[in-house]
């Protein structure tokens, strides 16, 4: 006892009294620091720089303020926004056959084009006063994802011009003069913009470009001004091929010290007309046979004046950040819709196939293997729109989350990968025959091209969510790196001191929590709600105990090298955005009232959340380089293994019954999947066989207890067996005819198309 008072006064006395403190301890760590931290380029700083924390600082506080999170507001569509879709959006499906799009025309119809540029498509985040739509980041994201739902041609022809491109850099960061010229035929569609940023030997590291501008006199207009000779090679630019007006991204240099002392000025983004002298719009890519217009531009020597910089002459160097900051709110609206809507799709058709589509003389969705499947199908569709929700709701807050928007844009595209590869499963041979009445085959083909551009997910995994996340969002880490980096190194040290001090006492107390929350189930973390789904929030409570803990030992082992150590980096990047879906799916569950019948797919999610991101950590501290900390860290977090499970089979089960059945429930979790009236296609005709079917189960069930009791033979449900049962008296007439017409649905529901000739 005596040893152990000795050993507490000593702790106190070394970290109590700031002198001693300073001078054993920070002083130490600040000196190493100062040594294994490498500088921040200036592009790793700009990122780092740019966009805002939101969520993501809570999910990495170790004390998530769940409050927080129910008061942030949800977002509503506006009556505008609603007659948009109800009228705008309604008559451009009817217009789209995506089969034809695809297979044959390469192309929209010239009505698309005219229909999407008389009514402003390309206009929804211009400001009203040019000519815009100045719709919300809910609306512009439920718009894209609807017609998505019909024709992904279609939907990424309208995305772009409405994501990261001229029209969002000069609403943004363009003059007024520049404004005036441009956004008013962006928003009527008299100007098509693309945006070259990608080329041969930059692609996801786009600060590599070797593109340039170089500052030199040239003749613009018939007079000599001071401007930019541009050479460029760039490739994969969406709506390059028809494009008026080419946004360019480029490296800017000034050999001549024409503008001044600096010779690398760094990225610059300009606004060039396509029919400018120089200018080169080249040949089509063919993007996994899918029909959006996508293809190469080239310059060389061609010269532009100054003023041509988007945000005038004052913007030079300052292209990466514009490009980072806009760029992570796009990502963040435009791809996770695309996912989205594959989900609602994928999950309306595939629970009707289910109880259209028949094996062993009974509905496939009997079978457990299918239900495995579907529930995955729902479960994850639940995390999708959750998760869209949540994203836009940030971005309408004026919040920039380049963390967030980067969780959304790897986690949704792979997630809605994950769905359609379940739905192709289930399908089967009817998955794979293209034609018209294939609703999934191009979403199929489709995947790859979203999981690729705007950052390749790999890298995105890899690289950016904890690489950002680590120093972005940890409430220390940054200021520490700042403090470090001051010339003063008195002054820094005490700057360093202040913070280390509360960071270790930040660190004590995540450690504390991740054992406590380990041994006790994590039952007495606090929740903001009673009932079921407290539960969800206690542990992941004790799972953002558990990465702000783990962040904390990665970092300061492996320093400045925790950025190579991609593995390690990309697995608790799994947790952090395992931890932001989920917690998007309880914020959508109270959102939306609370829906009881909602609970199984709430729960499915968040438990599936818990055990992928639980199962990353337990990655890390496998794989954890200094052992001594690894084992620490499992005794911490994992002292007596790890418990996380994925969902049960009866929670699985409840999920599929959820949606198995025309219903509120199922609305909710496919409502982007709009079929209007007059449209005939694949998925009207496999919801209509679905409904029809559903309305005739009585009598399926009539049928099946006569084959029961022997007055019907035992066989699959047929015309012939439907004729026999009215012989038998087991049917009238009229019942029978219902039957037949439901059949004949079902018929065409489970055909397939078939060509003479290919």
């Amino acid at each position: 006892m005596t040893l152990l008072i000795l050993i507490i006064i000593a702790v106190c006395v070394v970290f109590g009294v700031t002198d001693i403190r300073r001078q054993f301890i920070s002083k130490p760590i600040f000196g190493f620091f100062r040594k294994v931290l490498p500088p921040l380029s200036q592009t790793e700083r700009e990122a780092m720089e740019a966009g805002t924390v939101w969520w993501d600082g809570e999910l990495f506080s170790g004390r998530p303020d769940w409050q927080q999170l129910h008061s942030m507001p949800m977002g509503e569509l506006s009556g505008e926004e609603r007659a948009f879709l109800d009228n705008q959006v309604n008559t451009l499906l009817l217009m789209l056959d995506d089969y034809k799009v695809v297979q044959e025309q390469k192309d929209l119809p010239q009505p698309v084009w005219d229909y999407l540029k008389q009514e402003r498509f390309f206009s929804m985040i211009i400001p009203k006063a040019y000519g815009g739509l100045d719709f919300s980041a809910l609306g512009a994201s439920t718009i894209v994802a609807r017609i998505a739902s019909r024709s992904l041609t279609a939907a990424i022809t309208v995305m772009v011009p409405n994501s990261l491109g001229p029209g969002e850099l000069l609403a943004h960061y363009g003059t007024e003069e520049q404004k005036q010229r441009w956004l008013p035929g962006l928003a009527d569609g008299t100007e098509v913009p693309c945006f070259a940023l990608t080329g041969p030997e930059a692609g996801s590291d786009a600060g590599a470009i070797p593109d340039s501008g170089v500052v030199c006199m040239g003749e613009y207009d018939g007079k000599e001004v001071l401007g930019l000779r541009l050479n460029w090679d760039k490739r994969y630019i969406t709506l390059a091929p028809v494009a008026t007006v080419l946004g360019l991204a480029f490296k800017m240099r000034d050999p001549d010290g024409l503008l001044g002392d600096t010779k690398e000025i760094g990225i610059t983004c300009a606004l060039i007309p396509a029919s400018h002298p120089g200018v080169e719009l080249g040949n089509r890519h063919n993007p996994l046979n899918m029909a959006f217009m996508n293809g190469t531009t080239r310059g060389e020597d061609v010269f532009i004046p100054m003023e041509w910089i988007i945000g005038g002459p004052d913007y030079a160097g300052r292209g990466w950040r514009m490009l980072v900051e806009c760029l992570s709110a796009g990502r963040g609206i435009s791809l996770p819709a695309l996912a989205t809507a594959a989900g609602h799709v994928a999950t309306r058709t595939t629970s009707a196939y289910c109880g259209v589509r028949q094996q062993f003389g009974v509905n496939i969705g009997q079978f457990e293997g299918v239900q495995e499947a579907l529930a995955r199908i729902a479960g994850n569709t639940y995390l999708l729109e959750a998760a869209r929700k949540m994203t836009v709701s940030a971005i309408d807050m004026n919040q920039k989350p380049s963390v967030v928007t980067a969780i959304a844009k790897y986690h949704m595209t792979e997630l809605g990968r994950s769905i359609v590869n379940d739905a192709m499963d289930i399908h089967g041979g009817k998955g794979i025959q293209l034609g018209p009445k294939n609703y999934l085959g191009n979403m199929y083909l489709a995947q790859p091209v979203s999981i690729t551009v705007e950052g390749a997910n790999i890298l995105t995994r890899n690289l950016m969510i904890f690489g950002q996340g680590a120093t972005r969002c940890h409430p220390y880490v940054l200021s520490e790196m700042e403090a470090v980096a001051m010339e003063d190194k008195d002054q820094a040290l005490k700057v360093f001191d202040g913070l280390l001090l509360s960071h270790m006492l930040y660190g004590a107390r995540n450690g504390l929590n991740s054992l406590v929350g380990a041994l006790t189930g994590a039952r007495f973390n606090s929740a903001p709600v009673a009932g079921e789904t407290a539960r969800h929030y206690r542990n992941l409570s004790r799972l953002s105990a558990n990465l702000a803990l783990m962040s904390d030992l990665a970092m300061a082992a492996l320093g400045g090298g925790l950025k190579q150590k991609e593995m390690i980096s990309a697995r608790l990047g799994d947790v952090l955005s395992q931890l932001y879906l989920a917690s998007a799916a309880l914020r959508h569950f109270e959102a939306e009232g609370r829906q009881h019948g909602d609970l199984p797919l709430l729960h499915y999610s968040v438990e599936k959340c818990c055990y992928e991101a639980a199962k990353a950590m337990e990655e890390v501290i496998r794989n954890f380089p200094n052992r001594p900390l690894g084992w620490l860290a499992k005794a911490l977090i994992f002292p007596i293994g790890n418990h996380f499970h994925m969902p049960s089979d009866e929670t699985a089960k409840a999920v599929c019954k959820a949606v198995s059945k025309p219903g509120v429930v199922r609305e909710r979790i496919t409502h982007l999947c709009h079929m209007p009236e007059g449209l005939e296609d694949g998925i009207s005709e496999v919801e209509s066989a679905f409904l029809a079917l559903h309305e005739q189960a009585p009598l399926m069930k009539t049928l099946k207890q006569a084959m029961r009791s022997g007055v019907l033979p035992k066989q699959a449900i047929s015309p012939a067996l439907i004729a026999k049962a009215v012989e038998e008296k087991v049917l009238t007439e009229s019942q029978s005819d219902s039957l037949l017409n439901a059949w004949v649905l079902r018929t065409a529901a489970i055909d397939v198309d078939e060509f003479a000739t290919l």
